[in-house]
């Protein structure tokens, strides 16, 4: 693929950081003290604790009205499904990306080609792709094999690829943009909620609108990298 093509799949995926995470809810915080933000009223959220370190809040898992201005900015600026303040898994997950994306391969899991590598890390429940020092596809939050039916790991080859797979086994479950390399596992789109906080069948869910540039930047061929363990699962 060319550079410009690359630079602008880059670009649909990466929304400009206008300040740094905690600076931003710094910022906000402060505006929000001085009553110029409307009240925020979310309750106390499951990943209240690493949203407010992530911020620069005070870390005490205890909702306030400036944690939740502070979450709330953090979403409307990166264009979150939810904006009211509430540290919920989806708002996590997308934190966890952003934090990612600078340097997505830090710990050196995925194995660096010259080819194109989609790299799937299970622990974080995040996929990017990478080729040799490029990052064409951004670290993207995803949705991961449920326990028992666990992605699998290792190296992988994407064997067919159906832009409107349709499931034969999951009660015709739409597969938008399936690109399978392994057994009946894909990458695809799920048009549902991807942080509804299960798992997928053993597939790599992402947004239809992810799977779609990821379809339109990989092809029949190319290689997928499977590692770690999804939270919640035995293996």
């Amino acid at each position: 693929m060319k550079s410009a093509t690359a630079a602008r799949l880059l670009g649909v995926l990466t929304a400009p950081l206008l300040c740094g995470l905690a600076a931003c809810g710094q910022a906000h915080a402060a505006t929000a003290g001085a009553g110029a933000a409307a009240a925020c009223t979310a309750p106390t959220g499951p990943y209240q604790r690493q949203l407010e370190k992530a911020l620069d809040r005070p870390v005490d898992g205890v909702q306030s009205e400036a944690d939740c201005a502070a979450i709330r900015d953090l979403q409307t600026r990166h264009k979150m499904s939810r904006k009211d303040g509430y540290a919920d898994l989806g708002t996590y997950r997308t934190l966890v990306a952003l934090q990612a994306r600078p340097n997505p391969n830090a710990a050196g899991h995925c194995p660096v080609r010259a080819s194109k590598v989609t790299c799937v890390d299970l622990d974080r429940q995040l996929l990017w792709v990478q080729q040799g020092k490029k990052i064409p596809f951004p670290a993207t939050p995803i949705r991961s094999g449920r326990d028992t039916e666990e992605t699998r790991p290792g190296w992988h080859t994407i064997y067919w690829r159906d832009i409107d797979h349709v499931s034969t086994i999951y009660d015709n479950a739409p597969m938008p943009y399936s690109q399978f390399f392994d057994g009946g596992q894909a990458l695809h789109g799920h048009p549902g909620e991807l942080f509804d906080g299960g798992g997928s069948a053993g597939c790599v869910n992402l947004t239809v609108k992810d799977a779609k540039t990821l379809w339109n930047l990989l092809a029949k061929g190319d290689k997928v990298y499977v590692w770690g363990t999804k939270p919640g699962t035995r293996d």
